[in-house]
């Protein structure tokens, strides 16, 4: 299949995706979403950045207003460019009010990193949680009061996802990872699963 017969039906397969959950489809950011996103560190990385295959909903009963898109951008310079390409769940609540706080699986090489001083939040009641995550944010007390026993639990279970939070707003992906059509419907559940760990109780 060539590159833009790859695009087309993966666009019609989103946007058939969209109609089976009831939502809307766009296929471009003609609304500037991306503009949105400048604080997130996901939207501070690279260049040639590019939002498509929007699948948006507004839920008047959580003041809530959510998407699930492609996301685009490129790293690296000369003949070394590298594309990276995600699938992205984004809600915007007034049900949210999180701190800046981030969760991203733990490498190897953030364990060095560490060890130089890069800050790396634990939990010791949970270390497994603590051994698969890296967790960052500028007031640790915040994230560690953001991140109830639920949070901790389920991402304990759930592997190689990552969380950007940031006041109304929060974000969720797996890194380098496009969402086939058919797993879009489980991908938005989860992300609404992990809203209402998140939800101010």
């Amino acid at each position: 299949m060539g590159f833009f017969s790859y695009f087309q039906k993966r666009r019609m397969e989103m946007q058939e995706t969209a109609e089976k959950l009831g939502l809307e489809f766009r296929n471009t950011d003609e609304y500037g979403q991306i503009a949105m996103m400048k604080d997130f560190q996901l939207f501070k990385k690279g260049y040639g950045k590019r939002i498509s295959n929007i699948l948006s909903v507004k839920r008047d009963f959580e003041q809530a207003d959510i998407r699930v898109f492609d996301y685009k951008y490129v790293i690296g310079a000369g003949n070394s460019t590298r594309k990276i390409m995600q699938t992205v769940f984004y809600i915007h609540s007034k049900e949210l009010n999180l701190p800046e706080l981030l969760i991203k699986p733990e490498y190897f090489f953030h364990r060095i990193g560490e060890f130089f001083g890069m800050q790396d939040i634990d939990f010791e009641a949970f270390p497994i949680f603590s051994d698969q995550y890296l967790v960052q944010g500028p007031d640790e007390d915040l994230v560690k009061g953001a991140l109830n026993e639920k949070v901790l639990h389920y991402f304990t279970v759930e592997k190689n996802w990552s969380v950007e939070g940031l006041n109304y707003l929060m974000i969720f992906y797996r890194h380098g990872k496009r969402i086939a059509p058919a797993e879009i419907e489980g991908f938005y559940k989860k992300g609404m699963e992990i809203f209402e760990l998140f939800k101010k109780k």
